[in-house]
């Protein structure tokens, strides 16, 4: 039901407000260590509990639903081995996919209730990014940038807190994202020539988009 992958750098994670770690689902000193068949056990009675969250299709998980599991079931999981599988969830391709995409964190009963943090879904885009490129012949450095686009625009951050944020610190994140606002500096300069071109024709947007060949609803977009 899950996909197991490599441990990304950084995550985000149902269990609280922080990026997952690595060592996350080790147990503590003086604990035994949750087994792999303990995990995916547990995945499997989430999925019978809460189908539309764990089934066919991820979506984010809402901050504290580890304790909120615990509280609701408290009698059907060990915390440990609670704890693992949704490490393993968190970690699965398909889970950080759905970060990626900019989807909201979801409750129990998936029903969207708070934005991802900017910074988890920045790391989520880099690592299906690294997962994707690693199995691809093909250069997807054009859909890294397209997600890194969508994910800065729709964070309302300008480049320096969002900069600061993701605290990006190697040299192919660093330039991935010198990339992602170099695109957005451009896309910028090109409405604005528009803009000006649009207010010096004295045309309406129809009449306006028939003169440069374009689609009258790309112009509508780009002018507001």
């Amino acid at each position: 039901m899950t996909e197991t992958q490599t441990t990304p750098t950084t995550s985000s994670t149902p269990q609280g407000d922080a990026p997952l770690p690595a060592t996350a689902t080790k147990a503590k000193p003086g604990r035994a260590p949750a087994a792999p068949g303990a995990a995916l056990q547990v995945l499997e009675q989430l999925f019978q509990l809460y189908p539309k969250m764990f089934g066919a299709r991820f979506l984010p998980l809402k901050l504290g639903v580890y304790q909120e599991l615990l509280a609701l079931h408290p009698d059907a999981f060990k915390k440990e081995d609670l704890k693992a599988a949704l490490g393993l969830h968190a970690r699965s391709t398909r889970y950080l996919e759905s970060i990626a995409a900019g989807h909201k964190r979801h409750d129990l009963h998936a029903q969207p209730v708070e934005d991802v943090a900017p910074e988890h879904v920045h790391h989520a885009i880099m690592e299906v990014f690294r997962r994707r490129q690693a199995r691809s012949k093909h250069d997807l450095k054009p859909w890294l940038r397209e997600r890194l686009v969508h994910a800065i625009e729709a964070s309302g951050l300008d480049r320096q807190a969002y900069t600061e944020r993701v605290h990006a610190q190697d040299e192919f994140a660093l330039a991935a994202l010198e990339d992602a606002f170099t695109h957005l500096a451009e896309q910028a300069a090109k409405r604005e020539a528009l803009l000006r071109a649009y207010q010096g024709s004295g045309l309406d947007v129809e009449a306006f988009a028939q003169m440069y060949g374009m689609d009258p609803s790309t112009v509508k977009k780009a002018l507001a």
